[in-house]
């Protein structure tokens, strides 16, 4: 497997990807549309095809983490793309990184805390506000779950 910056090439590949998985290019987090087709981000190449996504926007002293995708489950594609974002914010001289992720999500949960992050906060009915910058995001997720909550997690860079 082989982990690259993602390219003006690869926006078709890109594009479809975010669709599929997100209903579109427009992600939500903490009140905020990200368009993360545009954000600089990474892809994971296996057997020459792309195998995963993360996206990602650096601010002044943290990275958000906007998007994680692996089309491989258990295979370390999510955890080489994260390890890619965390060698990007240190060179960046940031000092965390954090993402959003739903209440339903507990997979994401697992993976997250795996991976060295740790929770920060719970930002109770969150996604009832995200509705109304993205309103196709669904009531019910994961194992039936109502998506209510935003979760927050983040990576301390030392």
């Amino acid at each position: 497997m082989n982990i690259r910056p993602k390219t003006d090439a690869d926006l078709k590949w890109v594009r479809s990807l975010l669709q599929g998985r997100w209903g579109s290019v427009e992600v939500v987090s903490r009140y905020h549309i990200h368009h993360a087709d545009m954000l600089p981000g990474f892809i994971a190449i296996d057997n020459d095809q792309p195998a995963g996504l993360i996206t990602y926007k650096l601010g002044n002293v943290d990275c958000e983490i906007v998007s994680l995708d692996s089309l491989d489950i258990g295979t370390g594609i999510g955890t080489a793309l994260v390890k890619a974002v965390v060698d990007k914010a240190r060179e960046n001289n940031s000092k965390r990184i954090w993402l959003i992720t739903t209440n339903d999500n507990i997979d994401a949960m697992k993976f997250y805390q795996k991976v060295g992050f740790s929770f920060v906060a719970i930002h109770r009915n969150a996604i009832i506000e995200s509705r109304k910058l993205k309103p196709i995001i669904p009531e019910v997720g994961h194992d039936g779950i109502p998506i209510k909550d935003e979760i927050e997690f983040e990576l301390i860079l030392q």
